[in-house]
């Protein structure tokens, strides 16, 4: 039997016919992986997550396309979904560790550090500006406006949810404070 016929009886839940396919596509799998993680484990690990993938989506598979075509496209996009991750982690520690050395900077000037700052640190930075400009430094919507060049409904919308979230943080941390 060929692929489509294993693919077949693998859609029909046979489990018999995923084994058969896994043993077929899966040397093939991690030597691809190998190649663009360039780390044997990394791709190993991929290799089963993409196995794991193909169990659970096989009703999607739609046989335009070769099954080791298929396994390379779900086996890339896991790749490029723990390059993303990894790059959001890293950028969260850079920023943790910027935010602690400010405010410990801050302190040692005997610059007070509020709860509203460390809410504003948790803003995305483009809605954090808007917010700063605003509320620390007095600028109007449509100075904030000229400076981005964006509408004034635009700053107005993201200054109003950046508040939203501001509040939403601070009235977390009032409920964490002993009473």
């Amino acid at each position: 039997m060929g692929d489509k016929e294993w693919i077949q009886l693998a859609k029909k839940g046979d489990s018999h016919a995923f084994a058969v396919l896994f043993q077929e596509h899966y040397s093939f799998l991690v030597k691809y992986l190998i190649k663009i993680t360039m780390n044997p484990d990394i791709a190993e690990e991929l290799a089963q997550e993409t196995m794991a993938k193909c169990i659970e989506k096989i009703h999607l598979y739609n046989e335009k396309s070769k099954f080791s075509s298929w396994l390379i496209t779900i086996a890339t996009n896991l790749y490029i979904d723990i390059k993303r991750k990894k790059k959001r982690e890293k950028q969260w520690i850079t920023n943790e560790h910027v935010f602690r050395k400010i405010k410990w900077q801050l302190e040692q000037q005997n610059v007070e550090w509020n709860d509203a700052l460390t809410a504003l640190n948790k803003l995305p930075e483009t809605v954090r500006v808007l917010i700063v400009l605003k509320h620390y430094y007095g600028y109007s919507y449509d100075e904030i406006s000229k400076m981005f060049h964006m509408k004034v409904g635009t700053i107005k919308s993201r200054i109003h949810y950046g508040l939203d979230l501001v509040r939403k943080e601070l009235e977390g941390n009032d409920s964490k404070k002993p009473r």
